[in-house]
């Protein structure tokens, strides 16, 4: 997976963001199924997030960017704490 490839990832990740918050606005979802189906989302966009600084930090420390790896989202999540 290249920075693109993530970045393009990120941006579908917000979209459906985006378009949960608005199924709700719609009445096609409900606000309790709109904040789990975020928190997955949100956690799939910290690994993201996560992946994409792991491999700029490799890139500064010369050493190969696809040696980074995805982390569990509860890691990942747990960093803000």
């Amino acid at each position: 997976m290249t920075d693109t490839d993530i970045q393009d990832r990120i941006g579908e990740l917000i979209g459906e963001e985006h378009q949960l918050r608005e199924q709700v606005v719609q009445g096609e979802l409900s606000p309790g199924e709109e904040s789990e189906r975020l928190r997955e989302v949100e956690a799939r966009l910290d690994q993201c997030w996560d992946l994409l600084r792991q491999r700029r930090a490799q890139r500064e420390f010369h050493a190969h960017p696809d040696e980074a790896e995805v982390r569990p989202a509860r890691e990942v999540e747990n960093y803000r704490q």
